[in-house]
Parts: C-alpha cells; structure tokens; sequence
C-alpha cells in the first residue's frame, strides 16, 4: 500500500509540473491556451448584459442601402451628404469611419472630362465653359474634404505588421501620432510596432478631426477576436485605435495619458509594464501589448443600426442620432468586414469598435493583470497537494462529492473576480482538478485490477463477427490461405483525438468512441465492407474479401461519402451531451493486396497487407493538410466513372517514389448544381497554369477561388506554394509533383 501511495503522488506531481511548465511560460501549450479561452467565452456569453446602448449609434452600409444607393464605393459626394447631415441635421456628436479612402474617387468622370478639354474640344469654348462650370460639383474627394473641416470626425486606416516582398507598405496620410514614444518605452513595452500603414488621401486625412486605426494584430489562434490594441507605434509614435480615437474625441479629453509602470528588473534591465491608457476621467485597463479584451453586450445588434440610405434621404428620426457617437461601417457580407467573436460567429466589425467605446464609457473594461500568473502558479500547488493527499483516503462517493465542492469553490471565486473585471485563469485549474480526480479513481482499475489479464486475454482472441457470420455460412468457398487480390481499402481517423480525449474522463470517452464507431461501421457492413481492426480512434476496412466484389471500389466510396453523412448527424447528439465536435479524415486506395489469416500461434487476424494498403494510410493522413474530408488515389478514381472528382495534387508520399495523384470526390455528375461546376472548372484552369509553371495567372486565379470560397484551404496551400516556387523555381524539368515527407 506504500508503494502505490507513492506512486499516486509522483504521478500527482507530474500533472502538476506538466501544468506548471506552461503557467510559468517555459512551454505553452496550445490546447490549454484554446481551453482558456473556451472558459473565457462560457464567462462572457454567461455574464453579457444583452442589453441595447443606444449612446453609440452604427449608420449601416448595409444590403438596403447597397441597393438604394448603388454598390460600393459611394461617390464621395454621397459620403459628403452623410456627413453633412449627420452634424448639420441629426446634430451628432463625433463621426467614426469604420472605412480606409485611400484611393481618389474618379467616379464623376471628371478626368476624362478633362482629357477631352485638352484634346479634341480644346478649342470648344462652349464645352470649356460649361467644363469650369461644372468642374467643382465633381470633385469629389474636394467635396467630402470641404464636409469633413470643423467636424468632429474620425477617420479610420489600418496599420502592417507584416510586408511581403516589394511591398512598400506606406500609402496615404497618418492622423497625428498621440505620442512620441520615450526610448525605454520603446524599447521595453511589447507593444505592437507597426512596419507599415494604409492611410487616407492627404486632402481627407488633413480635414478630419482626428484618425484611428481599425486593424487588429492579436486575433486569437482560432480566429475569434477576443482582444484588441487600444495603441500601436510606427517608426517610435504612438497611435490610437478608432475606438480609443473616437471616445477621445467624444470625451472630449485634451490627451491621452499611458500609466507605465516598473516591476523590478529583468536581464539587468528596468521593466516596464503597460498597465492603463486614462482618458480624462476614465481608467482603461490593457494587457502588456496594450490591448483590452472587446466587452461584449452581446450578439448582434447591441446598438442601434441605422441604414446609411436613411441618413442619406433624412429618413430616420433626429431623436435617434442627437448628441450620439457614431460610427459609419458595414453588416454587408460582400463588403468583407465580418468577424469572428465570442458571442457570434458572424459579427461585424463596426460593432467591434462600438463596444470598446460603451466599455470605455462605462468603466467596464475587463482586465487580466500581471499577477494572474503567480496566482494561478499557487491555486494549482494548493489544489495538487489537497487532491493528492486526501482523494486516496477518501470512498469514490465521497471523492467525487469533494472534487464536485473543489470545482465549485474554483468557480465562484472566478466569477466573483469576473464581476469586478477581473479575469482568472479557470481553464489550468479545471484540468488539474479533472486529471487528479481520473488518475486517483481509475488507478485501481488500472494499475490494481486483477481483471486486467483477463480483459488483455479477452482483446487477443478477438475476430471481426461479420467475418465469422459470412464464412459459416458457406465455409467450402472460403479459404484463409494468403492470395493476391485487387481492392480498395479504407482508413478513417479522428481528427485531433488528444484534446478530445484529454478533456473527457474514460467513461464519458467511451461513451464518445462507441456513439462514432457503432454507426460508422453499420454504414461500411451497409455497404458491403469488411472491418479489418480498430486502431484507437481509426477504422481500417476493406471491399472484395472475404467475398469477390467486382464493384468494389465503388461500395467503398459510397461507404466514405455516407460516412461523412452520418457524421453530421451525430455532432447534433454530440452537442446535446456536452460532448466536442468530432471530425474525421477518410483515405481510399484500389489495388492489388495481400489478404489471408495472418498472424501468430498466438493469434490470427485475417487482414490485408501491400504497398496499396500503405497508399491507403498515407491518404488519409493527407486530408488535413488539403482541408478535405476524403482522399482517394487515381485507380479510385478511374472505377467509379460517374462521379465527379477534384484532383487535389500530384504527390510522392513518404515511403513511396512513384507519383501519386489524388482527388477529392464531389458528388455523382449528375447532381452537381452550376456553382459547383463553375468551381471546379475555375480550378482545372488554375491548377494548369500552376503546373505550366505561369506563376501570375495561377496565384490570380487560386486568388479569385480562395476570395471567393475562403473556407476552402487547399486554394491557400497553393498561393503558399506559389510563392515559395516564385522565389525558388523549381526547374524547366519540374513534373508538377509535390513530396510530402512525413505521413
């Protein structure tokens, strides 16, 4: 009983150490850092007010006036009218521009008016005449400039952190910096430093009041925005945000003041930390890169949206925009300017901005200080040592009883922090807890369960039952002797099953494992399909063994498409029991294969074997990389001629030297709709020029597909490849294959 009291407290500490490697910041861990922002969103979603701030006002290029007015851009004289009815009608308060205008607008045709003028009606006084007469009304960019002079307007522009190559990265007029930034400062705050910028045309940015950037350089790894730089520098000047920008002006405070304070020394250095950015009255807490965590009200439509059409024809009631800040941005998909947030998938980016600035106004910045990191360093010690030394004296009711008031305890003072705009790390504790409440109550099963041979004993003389069922039937046709045959395989695999494993404890992940197996390998017998094995998370199967399958090939890719079917509906039942999302990856190969009894005096299996079974394998670890849930190889391909195909690549897998191509299947020829097969025609050219090695028509073309089908990542993996080829060409001799060198 010693020993296994020690050995429990060793492993205690090496989940404790694993956790602590990545609190300290030696090591950070991902998926603990994904986690901690699921927490972060559970937080936020749970505690958002849902209510309506109608202080902030977002006049909406959105669908309607699109329509109304024509697509964008607007002529900027239309930009002029709203602006102009914006202070001089509805009395607004300060005007931000969710919007760059870093192009003249040529739209009044003016210069080709003047082309004209010094052309062939040079000598047309009358066509002269009414040229200077009307000249004014179309400048345009003039005009919006003129509506812009003593207004309190904010005029957006984005900043770089990266430039590719050639690129210059400056275009336009920067508004005026907030500071210079002092030497130390510089030097010392991570803050973001910007290598380039987008600005306004210098007619514009000089009339406007002021200038904000709307660009963010730390969305998470997941896509979502979850914090935002309030300040960026560029060439060691500080600037502001739209947000902090249009609050300023709003506040109407003379300055912005950065509270930088020290915490020791690091590398015989003084360090400096960022901690708030005061805005007249107001205290904005920011991270160290001077960032602040978007206080979300809620889903979309927490303010009040106003179509930009309305303000243009004075349509919408004054009371609605008297004295209010507002902000000029679009909710239009095809104007690009969505997001991804906690609250929403799909949220626009104007309203991003809008709530900074009612946090601003409200005080209700959340905040994440420095010393989180020593806090959550001790929680974790404390919770280690009282789960270690008590959880194995304790029954399992009680053990369970205890962890259940331990996670409450955590809970509440997370979220009494979080009501005072604190926010703690939960995602590290929560997992310490869970991981030390699975290893105490399953190490007897485990590690002490005489059962365990038994179970060992059980596994070994496993044999497939449909396999069993089909030979008993007729025995005499079978034989398990070795042959050579031509099939198609098939492997199937969870995708990211680690995470998925490691945040479920082993009842509910088997639970989790036999909901996805169970019907997968009903649709494979569906289809006539044999289970080779189970290999953790993965499925390997065959067609045309034991029983001859002259349309093999095809069972096997009907089984794959209703695979994936089968998938969607069960992530619904995933989602009702709380379990996570699953995703899998599926590779088909058709070929000649090894098939028989193989095995030990110990144990048989009948199984196939052969370079065609490996193929297979190795296509299913290639779905990732191409963002595809299927891969199957060309002699696949070439027995179900009534399907249509994407060709994904021309590829040498590791461990093969032949070129291999590979397709993704797309659906029976004819149900394919006209988008789908506009699609693939637009690739088949893209893909031709890529291999023609014509590097420009084939980075516009997989350009075009990827703006067009963003979600589609393997026009992506093109551009990539084109530009490294661009730089380094691979040869007059290149035969278009591309080798993967790892499985």
């Amino acid at each position: 009983m010693q020993l296994q009291r020690i050995v429990r407290l060793v492993l205690s500490a090496l989940i404790l150490l694993f956790l602590l490697i990545d609190t300290s910041g030696l090591y950070k861990y991902p998926f603990i850092k994904q986690l901690e922002n699921w927490t972060y969103d559970a937080r936020l979603n749970f505690t958002r007010p849902d209510s309506i701030d109608d202080r902030v006002v977002i006049v909406d290029i959105d669908e309607n006036s699109l329509a109304e007015v024509g697509r964008w851009p607007w002529g900027r004289d239309k930009l002029a009218t709203i602006v102009d009815n914006l202070f001089n009608h509805y009395a607004v308060d300060v005007v931000g521009f969710d919007i760059v205008f870093a192009e003249k607008d040529e739209s009044s045709g003016l210069e080709k008016f003047e082309q004209l003028a010094r052309g062939s009606l040079k000598n047309d006084s009358l066509y002269q005449q009414a040229l200077n007469e009307i000249r004014p009304s179309l400048r345009h960019d003039e005009i919006f400039a003129d509506s812009l002079i003593g207004k309190n307007v904010v005029l957006g522009y984005y900043f770089k952190t990266n430039l590719q190559e050639g690129e210059t990265g400056v275009t336009g007029l920067l508004p005026p910096a907030l500071t210079k930034m002092d030497v130390q400062w510089s030097e010392r705050l991570p803050i973001n430093k910007a290598v380039g910028y987008g600005g306004n045309l210098e007619i514009l940015q000089a009339s406007a009041k002021s200038g904000g950037y709307f660009d963010n350089p730390f969305v998470d790894a997941d896509g979502v925005f979850r914090r935002v730089p309030l300040v960026q520098s560029y060439e060691g000047y500080l600037f502001a945000s739209l947000a902090l920008a249009t609050a300023q002006a709003h506040l109407e405070a003379p300055g912005i003041e950065l509270a930088v304070e020290t915490e020791g020394t690091r590398g015989g250095k003084e360090y400096y930390a960022l901690e708030t950015i005061n805005l007249g009255d107001h205290r904005v807490p920011v991270d160290a890169n001077g960032a602040v965590f978007v206080p979300y009200r809620g889903r979309q439509g927490s303010f009040p949206y106003i179509p930009a059409h309305e303000v243009l024809s004075r349509k919408t009631n004054p009371l609605a925009l008297k004295g209010k800040v507002v902000l000029v941005g679009t909710s239009a998909p095809g104007l690009l300017d969505l997001r991804s947030t906690p609250v929403q998938n799909i949220y626009p980016g104007v309203e991003v901005h809008a709530n900074i600035i009612s946090g601003i106004l409200d005080d209700r910045i959340k905040h994440k200080p420095a010393w989180t990191v020593g806090y959550e360093f001790v929680l974790l010690v404390v919770i280690a040592v009282s789960m270690a030394l008590l959880l194995p004296l304790l029954s399992p009711l009680l053990a369970a009883a205890g962890t259940l008031g331990l996670t409450g305890v955590v809970l509440a003072g997370t979220f009494l922090a979080w009501n005072s705009n604190l926010i703690l790390p939960l995602a590290s504790p929560l997992m310490l807890i869970l991981l030390m409440f699975m290893l105490h109550m399953s190490y007897g099963f485990f590690i002490e369960s005489r059962g365990k041979r038994q179970l060992a004993h059980l596994f070994g003389h496993y044999i497939p039952p449909e396999l069993v069922d089909e030979m008993s039937e007729s025995p005499e046709q079978y034989s398990l002797e070795g042959e050579n045959r031509e099939m198609t395989v098939l492997f199937s695999d969870v995708r990211g099953f680690t995470s998925i494993s490691e945040g479920m404890d082993p009842k509910q992940l088997t639970q989790l494992m036999n909901a996805l197996l169970t019907p997968m390998t009903r649709v494979i017998h569906k289809n006539r399909g044999t289970i080779d094995k189970y290999m953790g998370d993965a499925i390997m199967s065959f067609w045309g063994a034991p029983l001859a399958d002259s349309e093999h090939a095809r069972h096997a890719l009907y089984a794959a498409m209703e695979m994936m079917d089968e998938l969607k509906i069960m992530q619904e039942d995933f989602k009702q029991r709380g379990w996570p999302e699953v995703n899998i990856g599926i590779g088909l190969n058709t070929g000649d294969m090894n098939v028989g009894n193989m095995g030990s005096e110990f144990r048989m299996a009948y199984t196939v074997l052969g370079d065609a079974v490996n193929l297979g394998s190795r296509l299913e670890g290639l779905t990732k990389n191409y963002g595809v849930n299927i891969i199957i190889s060309e002699t696949t391909k070439n027995a179900i001629p009534e399907f249509a195909f994407r060709e994904l690549d021309l590829v040498r897998v590791k461990g093969k030297n032949e070129p291999v191509a590979i397709f993704e299947p797309i659906g029976h020829k004819n149900d394919l709709e006209k988008s789908v097969t506009s699609e693939l025609t637009a690739y088949k050219k893209a893909l031709m020029n890529f291999r023609a090695q014509s590097w420009d028509k084939a980075e516009l073309d997989f350009f075009n597909l990827n703006r067009a089908y963003p979600n589609r990542l393997l026009y992506q993996v093109y551009l990539d490849r084109v530009a490294v080829y661009r730089s380094n060409p691979p040869g007059d001799d290149w035969d278009g294959v591309f080798t993967h060198t790892t499985k």
